[in-house]
Order: C-alpha cells, then structure tokens, then sequence
C-alpha cells in the first residue's frame, strides 16, 4: 500500500526547535512525522482592536499525529497568547508521558 501522507516541502517557522505551520485559521505546531502528538489551534472568530483583526475565539486541540481525526484533549480560550500557552504545557505533558 502506498504511503498517502502528504509531505510539504520548504522552510517552516520553527519555534522550540519544532515546525509552526499557518493555513487560513488552522496552525498546527509539532512534527507530524516524528512526535506521537501535535498541537492545533483553529481560530474560530476575530474581533478589530483599532485596524488590526485579532483572534478573540480559539480552540485548542491535542492531536494523535498517527490518526489526525483523534482529538485526544480540547478546550478554548478567548485568545491566542492564552490558547497557545495551555496548548504548549498540554503537548508538553503528553509527550513527556508518552516518552515513559
């Protein structure tokens, strides 16, 4: 059977040494090739603070990266500097305890 994972080629925006990649509302941080769990972001609403649109609702999620569709932990927080800092210490303890 051949291997249908999509490998995307190019440079990433790499933070703490792993890949933080950006489609329209989605950002996924974590190899999908190596790490056993990811981190996904999906911005679900913004709100206009001056000229600028800012993210105001965020859904964080915790993702098998061998099966995608398996949300293994979820939550939301009203913006991205919380949503990605619980997403971090989340993926952090996942890995950490998956590495035992």
């Amino acid at each position: 059977m051949a291997d249908t994972k999509k490998k995307v080629e190019g440079e990433y925006l790499m933070y703490q040494g792993k890949p933080l990649v950006r489609e329209e509302n989605t950002i996924i941080y974590g190899d999908l090739n190596h790490d056993p769990f990811v981190l996904a972001l999906e911005i679900m609403s913004y709100t206009t603070v001056g000229e600028e649109k800012v993210p105001n609702k965020v859904l964080i999620q915790i993702l098998d990266a061998k099966d995608p569709n398996n949300i293994v932990q979820q939550g939301s927080k009203d913006n991205m500097h919380d949503a990605f800092s619980l997403g971090l210490t989340w993926l952090d303890l996942k890995l950490k305890k998956s590495a035992q």
